[in-house]
């Protein structure tokens, strides 16, 4: 079977919803739009289109953990992202919000675990997620390690597949589909590693388009057309 999958969203991790508001308000010129809840790990995000027609199903996510809930998911395990890593947190609390991973959309979430597999990659487990909107209920299936962690510090993505195991993933619902253009587009996604051949390999078993893949330090690296002009965040091997 030959897998396709395309960037889904950037991931950016903040202390708090309030300060990444704030930080995209200074750092993109733009606040950006309603997000939710997701009650199984405890966190809440907001979220804006990044979509343009070399990212045509693209948007971004700031997520932060929310306060006083505590996850639904089974205890011992963690939450998505490596959002429960103390260095990540440390990294955001003195510095501030963080590029940290991109998600990439794929019509088999369940072959693209097992593609990953057979390139010695654990991509973890498919859960089924929800989240109520105002347009009705936003429904997915996402790869989570039970560890949380993000692998090749963020530059293999997590897989998401929209909609739950029973629907025709071109038929079911994604966030772009209210999302109005935001005035921010992703002009390009590159990722680096010291292990690149092997990273590339996990891309191109899920064939992934759209990042590119270079030798060098583990970083990650989104460039974006803003209102302030062209922007480039980074993860620099968080």
């Amino acid at each position: 079977m030959n897998l396709r999958a395309q960037v889904d969203h950037l991931v950016v991790v903040a202390g708090s919803l309030a300060q990444g508001v704030a930080w995209c308000e200074e750092t993109l010129g733009i606040s950006p739009g309603p997000g939710g809840e997701h009650p199984l790990m405890g966190t809440h995000n907001r979220l804006f289109s990044v979509a343009n027609p070399a990212y045509p199903r693209t948007y971004f996510e700031i997520i932060a953990i929310q306060p006083g809930v505590t996850p639904l998911r089974a205890a011992g395990t963690h939450r998505w992202f490596d959002m429960d890593d103390a260095l990540l947190q440390a990294r955001v609390s003195q510095h501030g919000p963080q590029l940290v991973h991109f998600v990439a959309s794929i019509s088999g979430v369940v072959s693209g675990i097992k593609a990953l597999a057979a390139q010695g990659l654990d991509r973890g487990h498919a859960l089924e997620v929800s989240r109520q909107t105002a347009n009705g209920l936003l429904k997915w299936r996402i790869t989570v390690r039970d560890d949380g962690q993000r692998l090749f510090y963020g530059a293999l993505p997590t897989l998401i597949q929209w909609g739950d195991a029973s629907e025709d993933p071109s038929t079911s619902a994604h966030p772009l589909d209210t999302m109005p253009p935001s005035g921010v587009t992703l002009r390009s996604l590159r990722v680096s590693h010291p292990r690149h051949e092997k990273l590339l390999a996990g891309h191109a078993a899920i064939g992934l388009a759209g990042v590119t893949v270079t030798p060098g330090a583990p970083n990650i690296a989104a460039t974006l057309q803003t209102p302030r002009g062209p922007v480039t965040l980074e993860s620099k091997g968080i």
